[in-house]
Formats: C-alpha cells, structure tokens, sequence
C-alpha cells in the first residue's frame, strides 16, 4: 500500500508550538486556526469559547458519503522545569527528536492534543486525498474544565461520526473515558504579625516523576502537595508552627511533583524542627524509592516576612491536604488493571488574600464521582473553605461491535499489521459531552505514543506518528 508522507503533519506540529497556547488562553490559537481556514478557502465558524470548527467540502463524487468530524482540543497544559525561564503565555515549545522520540526543552511538548491537532489540518491541506464531508473541529479548555465542549450549541457539528486523535495509547482503540469532577477551593484569610521570636524556614519538596493525573495516575508517584501539607499538618499539631506561602503543583490535570512553603518556628523549636524534616525526608525517599527515586526535600533559612497566613486559615489549609485522598481509590471490578476512581490534588497557591486548591476527580462511575466530589466539598467547607465546582463531566462508553469501530480496527489491521485493543482510559475524553448533545454520534480515540503527558518529560514515539497518520488518511478514504 502506498505510504503518505507524514513531513505536512510535523511542519503543522512546528507552527503551533510556535504559537502560544495554555488553557483559558487560546485566542492565538483559535486565531492562527481560522487564519489556516482562510488561507485555504474553508468555511469555518467560531463560537463565543473561540471553539472553531472548519468544514471541507467532499471529493467530488463523495458528496453523499456520510460527513466525518475530525475532532481535537487547541489547548495544551504548560509546565516547565524548575528555573527555566519560560513564559506560556508568550513564549514558543522548543521541540527537538532524539532515539527516535520527540521532546522539548525544559517544558511540556504539547503533543497532547497538538499532533492530533496536526493530523487534521494536513488533512484539510491535502487534496490528494479522496474524502466524504469532513468537519475539523477543534475545542478549548478541555486540559482544564472542558467548558468549549460543554458550550458547543447543538448545530455547531452535522457529521455523526467523529474521529478523535486525542489519545496517547498507539496500539488503542479508546472507547471509553471516565468521568471528570474538578473542584476548586478558596480559603480566604487575613494578614496576621509576624510572632516575636520565630525564624523562619523554606521547604522545598522536588524530585516527583509528576504526570498526568489520569494515565499516570495508578503508578504510585508522589503527590507533593499532598505530602508536604499532611508532613506540615502534623507538626503543627507538635508544636507551634506558622504558614507564610505555599505554593505546589503545576496544573489541576498533573500530579504535583513539587511543592514549597515558608514556615516559622519558635527559635528554640528550630533543631527539633529540622530533625523531624530530616526524618520526613528520610520517610518520602523510602517510601518512593521505586517510582520516583529522585525525590528531595531541602531546608534552608528564610528571611522573615512581612507577615503570615491567618492561623485559621493555615490550619485549614494544611487540615485539608491532610484529610484528602491523592491517588488510586479504587480499581476498575471488571477491566484488570483498569482504575475505577481517583483523585488528584492538583494545584495549590498562596494569593493576597486568600489560599487556592484544586482537586480533580475522575470515575467511570458517574455516581461514585459526584458523591466522592461532594463529600471533598463538605470536608473543605468544614473548614471554612468556599468552594466552586469547575467541571462534572460525564463518562463514556462506546458500543464496542459498531460497524464505525469495526471499520478502524480494520484499517489498523491492514496498514498496521496488528489488531489494536479496545479499551476504558481513566483519563477524561469531551465525548461524554458530545453523546449528550448530538444524539446518534459514534466515536473512536486514536493516536501516537505519547508518555508522561502533562510533564516537562512528555515525549511522542515518532515512528508511531507516522504510523497513525497511515491509519488516519487510509480511514478517511475508506470512510468516503
């Protein structure tokens, strides 16, 4: 069979990393888009959440096939390494391949949903290939809310048959996605006066693999938010100890692999307080020994602040990080190795006045999910916190044995030479959303090898690309 050359895709894939694009900021994005639409003479549209969709009349011959959505997310979670210098909001992905594998230095790669993304506009450029209707569409926020997909009105999409390249499992069909609960938390304070008499003492917790909060998260790494708080929770309750910042996490989807506070210990507690730090670090390296062996806390002297966390607040704070489960809840009773519900305390922040915390939530279970994220509201409202539910987004599952998934796994089998798998992903998909709103929609995830997604260690397989992108192209031909 003949192979298409994958070169358009990684020269699109280049172009938008040149363009700046984190959650809840995709105007660039969503501009460089419609920008791509006109310049090929597409019809495209673009709603109020900068969502855009652009459509591509059929082949001529095929105007009666069934039109086919291609569908991915312009949105891409930005973290990047301690002291690199990088600025998501202005600065471009610096991406290079190594072994086979293409990284970026110092942050996130944003090949999740970016060489999907990719795929689709190469295939609006490309007119060798033989096509039915195809509506491109491209969604925003979904790393973080998923409100683009959740205010799509119910005319925005006509095709019924939706090809979604927004997975990192290459040897996958995903037919399934849990559900995404995403609290956020104020706990509002007061400037209180520094106590006479306390020196002060910066933690700072590095080391932890992070990842994505969904595919990762039944490795066991580290939640440093987590551990940090529930490490400062006890030993308030030894002696007294102070709260000036806290600060952990890189985004609400990733485990937190970093944390750092300012405390304040009386002068004369200070030596007791760096041996039980030194025991705690002791605990955190043996305890993560195998998943994340680079795991570190340091201490240093701090210099005194201009103030502190009310004390109320503090101890909420850290009561609560204590309280809450990161991790596994528990696994899936039908699909081996499969986690059923999680929970992942995202991000953490001291602001002005008041202290931010996100929890993220994730069940195949709706049910489960709502009342697991509800009994985390009671537990933060308890303690004083106000709390704002960002996202309930519901579970999918798609039919298994419908002639659309039967036609892909097909098509794998014939370019690729292997059948691929049908799973359940404990990471959150936008096709619960699109189930609800366009009645009869079929759907299939596909995509590249993508590992640690969502961390400045995300890296794609290239010769998977290249392989997906037979698979997509042959897809569209056979789908005409």
């Amino acid at each position: 069979m003949e192979k298409r050359n994958v070169s358009p895709v990684l020269e699109i894939f280049r172009q938008l990393n040149q363009v700046p694009r984190p959650s809840h900021h995709e105007e660039k994005v969503a501009d460089y888009l419609c920008r791509f639409a006109e310049k090929l003479g597409l019809e495209y549209e673009r709603d109020a959440n900068n969502c855009v969709v652009i459509r591509k009349p059929a082949t001529p011959g095929h105007e009666n096939a069934e039109p086919v959505v291609i569908l991915n997310h312009m949105d891409m979670v930005c973290v990047s390494v301690p002291g690199k210098n990088h600025d998501p909001l202005n600065d471009p992905i610096e991406a290079y391949i190594e072994d086979g594998w293409m990284k970026a230095k110092g942050t996130s790669l944003g090949s999740d949903n970016g060489i999907g993304l990719s795929m689709a506009l190469a295939i609006l450029q490309d007119d060798s290939l033989v096509h039915g209707p195809i509506e491109v569409l491209t969604t925003t926020n979904e790393e973080d809310g998923m409100s683009g997909a959740s205010g799509l009105s119910p005319d925005f999409i006509r095709g019924r048959r939706v090809l979604n390249l927004d997975s990192e499992d290459y040897d996958t069909i995903t037919i399934g996605a849990a559900g995404a609960y995403l609290l956020r938390a104020r706990f509002p304070y007061i400037h209180e006066a520094v106590p006479a008499g306390f020196v002060f003492r910066k933690l700072h917790l590095t080391g932890g693999h992070g990842g994505h909060s969904g595919v990762d998260i039944n490795k066991g790494r580290i939640n440093a938010n987590k551990e940090l708080g529930s490490f400062l929770y006890r030993e308030c309750m030894y002696m007294n100890v102070v709260l000036a910042s806290f600060h952990g996490g890189e985004a609400n989807a990733s485990i937190a692999s970093s944390a750092t506070a300012v405390v304040g210990i009386k002068q004369e507690d200070a030596a007791v307080f760096e041996r039980y730090t030194q025991e705690f670090i002791d605990e955190m390296k043996e305890k993560y020994h195998e998943t994340d062996p680079d795991v570190t806390i340091t201490i240093e002297a701090a210099e005194k602040p201009n103030h502190i966390v009310e004390t109320r607040a503090a101890l909420s704070l850290l009561s609560t990080l204590h309280q809450i489960p990161a991790g596994v809840i528990r696994m899936h009773p039908d699909l081996e190795g499969t986690v059923m519900t999680s929970n992942n305390i995202g991000v953490v922040r001291t602001e002005e006045n008041e202290l931010i915390l996100s929890l993220h939530t994730r069940s195949f279970d709706y049910d489960e999910m709502v009342r697991l994220g509800e009994s985390f509201a009671r537990i933060l409202q308890n303690e004083d916190a106000e709390t704002e539910l960002i996202m309930s987004a519901p579970a999918w599952q798609e039919n298994p044995d419908s002639d659309f998934l039967k036609l892909v796994e097909k098509t794998f089998q014939d370019k690729l030479q292997f059948s691929p798998r049908k799973v359940a992903m404990h990471f959150v998909l936008e096709a619960g959303y699109y189930v609800q709103k366009y009645p009869g929609i079929q759907i299939a995830c596909i995509g590249p090898r993508i590992v640690e997604p969502h961390s400045t260690k995300e890296r794609v397989e290239m010769s998977t690309v290249e392989n997906i992108w037979q698979v997509v192209t042959e897809l569209i031909e056979r789908l005409a």
